[in-house]
């Protein structure tokens, strides 16, 4: 088998999932798996000996480099092309788990939902019914939980929701890695805040927690390999035992252990001083603050429900306890967005920058994307040249109060949207933009060449009414409570 991470050796190491997918299905008794990369230049298993390819796709553009992969490997693009004797070909991971129609004529089956487990029965029913005819280990595959084979025609796949029942984490420690050396481990899954636009929030529910006892064991198990942890997950400080854990580190510190620890953002309810002083004495100099958009009703919107109190005595605790600056991160173009918005961003980075002399201030901002199985899924891409220039006037603005900002591409995120939003109809056009170099311009010649109306996945409004590619996929809440949910947020867009 080959284990495909459509980028490079130095990113598939710091990726928790994948390396921990890998794991579980090379401890099974006849497999002989093999990371790839897309750096790898030469592989241990010649491909004529490979039954099985699994590929992990996590970013929307990933399907470039896999296409890359294909193409190297002599491999046709679309499944119903490959012969029988070619392997099976299948994939996991948010993308396909929200939304897998633009590529359900690229693999053969996909795993909806958490892998762990489902990977390792799937690779047991392949094991078994090596050599037999892909339809008849296909009609096996289709009868597990999570798995979506479209050449079976499926009514309803039910996405797959695991018990954390172990501590997720980095089975290799590597110098190579884009975090080298570090060991990362999962706290907890899933994110209780439930933000309008948040896939991440919403293809996890519902939120779960690792168990403490277990976290300290890994904690201690990784620091016997190293001295740089990462605690991973949406939501970390919700764990019950997160104080614990951070006086737990905190203890080895003060007991003269060199330990290095950082943490995925934290939200600003949870900037207590008790972490905060954790963070600090283990080495962490910034930390990252989501505050999403500069009023209080656009937060509320967009169920960010955040006021501006809370922002500043967030950063009181940074400052007082030595962190040297936060960087906030923020999404233009949300739905019921006005101008007022933005103005709102300028005007309370003003007040800060000016209540918080010497302490470093920076903002990230991306474009809001419509993802799938969220309660913004109905809502349409604000127009490109609009985004520009508000993304613009933001730079400039900020520039002169001193803060840096960056802001991600309007274009590609347009795009991100059309492939987030897709459906069947998508493939050759996938095929085509490779083919045309996979560039940004690509993407346009590509839909002009083919006819695709691009602006329909990306900037349209759907009705509630309107079925929706992805809806055979059952989720939890499931399709009536987004609606409902969506509806409630935008009531909110007029309330003062």
């Amino acid at each position: 088998m080959w284990f495909v991470f459509p980028g490079p050796e130095a990113f598939a190491m710091s990726s928790l999932g994948y390396l921990w997918l890998y794991k579980a299905i090379d401890m099974l008794e006849g497999v002989d798996i093999e990371r790839i990369y897309s750096d790898t230049k030469t592989t241990r298993i010649m491909r004529e000996k490979i039954n099985l390819i699994g590929f992990s796709f996590t970013f929307d553009t990933d399907f470039l480099e896999i296409f890359k992969f294909l193409e190297h490997n002599k491999f046709s693009f679309k499944a119903s092309e490959r012969k029988d004797t070619d392997p099976l070909m299948f994939a996991g991971g948010p993308v396909v788990s929200a939304n897998p129609e633009p590529y359900k004529k690229i693999f053969d089956f996909f795993i909806i939902g958490d892998g762990e487990g489902v990977n390792e029965e799937v690779v047991e029913i392949c094991k078994t019914l090596k050599n037999r005819p892909k339809s008849e280990v296909l009609s096996k595959l289709a009868e597990l939980e999570g798995v979506y084979v479209p050449s079976v025609h499926p009514a309803k796949i039910i996405k797959r929701t695991k018990k954390l029942t172990e501590c997720i984490y980095t089975p290799i420690i590597s110098g190579n890695a884009f975090f080298p050396n570090t060991f990362i481990l999962e706290v907890e899954r899933g994110c209780a805040n439930r933000c309008g636009f948040c896939l991440a929030s919403y293809l996890n529910l519902p939120i779960r927690f690792a168990e403490y006892e277990k976290i300290i064991e890994a904690i201690d198990l990784g620091l016997s390999y190293t001295n740089k942890i990462a605690l991973l997950g949406a939501q970390i400080t919700a764990h019950p035992g997160f104080n614990d854990i951070c006086k737990y580190i905190e203890k080895r510190i003060d007991a003269g252990e060199n330990i290095e620890m950082s943490v995925s953002s934290l939200r600003v309810d949870s900037f207590t001083p008790e972490i905060v002083n954790t963070l600090v004495k283990a080495g962490q100099k910034n930390l990252t603050l989501a505050i999403e958009a500069g009023s209080e009703r656009l937060r509320r919107v967009i169920n960010k429900n955040l006021t501006e109190n809370q922002v500043h005595n967030a950063i009181d605790v940074a400052k007082n306890c030595g962190l040297h600056g936060i960087k906030f991160y923020g999404m233009i173009g949300l739905p019921t967005e006005t101008q007022e918005d933005i103005e709102e961003i300028i005007n309370l980075s003003k007040r800060l920058k000016k209540k918080y002399k010497g302490f470093e201030l920076s903002f990230g901002f991306s474009t809001f994307v419509p993802k799938a199985n969220t309660p913004f899924q109905w809502f349409g891409r604000e127009d490109e040249k609009s985004l520009e220039a508000k993304s613009k006037y933001l730079k400039k603005e900020l520039h002169q109060l001193g803060i840096q900002a960056s802001i991600s591409s309007a274009k590609w995120d347009y795009y991100q949207a059309v492939l987030s939003r897709g459906d069947e109809k998508l493939t050759d056009y996938l095929i085509e933009v490779y083919k045309q170099g996979g560039k940004l311009g690509a993407f346009k010649s590509a839909a002009r060449v083919l006819k695709i109306d691009t602006d329909y996945y990306a900037n349209k409004t759907y009705p509630y009414v309107q079925k929706l590619p992805w809806d055979f996929i059952d989720t939890k809440p499931g399709k009536e409570f987004l609606i409902k949910e969506s509806q409630r947020l935008i009531s909110q867009a007029n309330i003062d």
